[in-house]
């Protein structure tokens, strides 16, 4: 196919995010809401990713405010205040800044996303109901994809069925590799991988890959992952999970010596029983056009701050930034 204009790639993008977003609610029951940019610092709401990243904030009326990092937290509050029903659940769209993220091709400090959470029962937080819910998801990004390839003649080479992995059977399998390292050779091989049970330390003492000890269980969680072949990379479309309960909230923080964030108002909702058990998680709307459009930067599908030198060497390679 003939090369898109920045024109026709708007309204892809616009077409995308409809048809997914549309069969995504449908798929898992969810509701879409409103959803806060910002949060005050003291709520214990906003997301503290790998627990280093500062987040952007400003005063008013005496009271510190931060920009969201994410809504992983945020979900389970509104559940609760709506009065959803079991098996039922929310989405909303979500922007976000992260300052300190390294920007490169799939890194952006601009950050968008779908956030969702639905409500489950303390039965269903197993394994066997996580990797459900993988399957739902994974089965609506197969659905656009095969939407993308009769639209413009794109090809993924998407399997029918995600494959899973966790990340003491991959580190088992490449025990001489870097985590991204395992993740190109296993998304290289499978084309789309669900890794799973991120948090945790491996075998060589180091996880996987960070995560906040107070949203997702690190037995119960994991990221979406499929192979590029525009970039010759994997992308990460999604980081998900059961939250964490009482037991495992505790567990987590007093690995990472964060136990201090039990005084706070979020943490002391869960050990109170105050919000309902849940699962839910991220998919970058950015990155998801990024693969079905089958283009080399993220920037060529979302507005956001380049450095001179990036926009320049975007140039050279004929890479058209928004």
């Amino acid at each position: 196919m003939k090369e898109m204009s920045l024109i026709e790639t708007q309204v892809a993008i616009k077409y995308l995010k409809d048809n997914f977003e549309n069969a995504l609610a449908k798929k898992l029951n969810l509701v879409r809401v409103s959803a806060p940019l910002f949060v005050k610092k003291d709520s214990g709401l906003n997301d503290h990713l790998n627990g280093t990243e500062e987040r952007v904030s400003f005063s008013i009326n005496g009271e510190t405010i931060e920009i969201v990092q994410s809504l992983a937290k945020w979900k389970r509050y509104a559940l609760a205040k709506y009065n959803f029903p079991k098996g039922t659940g929310l989405y909303t769209d979500m922007n976000a800044i992260r300052k300190d993220e390294v920007m490169d091709s799939l890194h952006s400090i601009y950050v968008d996303q779908w956030d969702w959470e639905m409500i489950i029962d303390e039965s269903e937080r197993t394994k066997r109901f996580l990797f459900s819910i993988v399957n739902k998801i994974y089965s609506v990004i197969y659905k656009v994809a095969n939407l993308s390839e009769k639209k413009w003649g794109f090809s993924y080479n998407l399997p029918n069925k995600i494959f899973r992995i966790s990340t003491k059977e991959l580190e088992k399998m490449y025990p001489d590799k870097t985590p991204s390292e395992r993740e190109y050779l296993i998304t290289k091989k499978h084309r789309a991988v669900f890794i799973y049970q991120i948090g945790w330390p491996l075998k060589n003492k180091a996880p996987h890959d960070g995560r906040a000890a107070d949203y997702d269980d690190w037995k119960l969680n994991g990221d979406i992952i499929l192979f590029d072949d525009a970039i010759n990379s994997p992308i990460e479309l999604s980081s998900m999970g059961i939250r964490v309960n009482k037991d495992s909230l505790v567990k987590q923080l007093k690995y990472k010596n964060e136990l201090g964030k039990l005084e706070n108002p979020y943490c002391q909702s869960i050990l109170n029983d105050k919000l309902p058990l849940t699962i839910g998680g991220g998919i970058g709307q950015s990155r998801l056009c990024m693969y079905y459009l089958q283009k080399k930067h993220i920037g060529e599908v979302q507005s956001s701050y380049w450095s001179d030198e990036a926009l320049e060497d975007a140039h050279k390679k004929n890479i058209k930034l928004l």
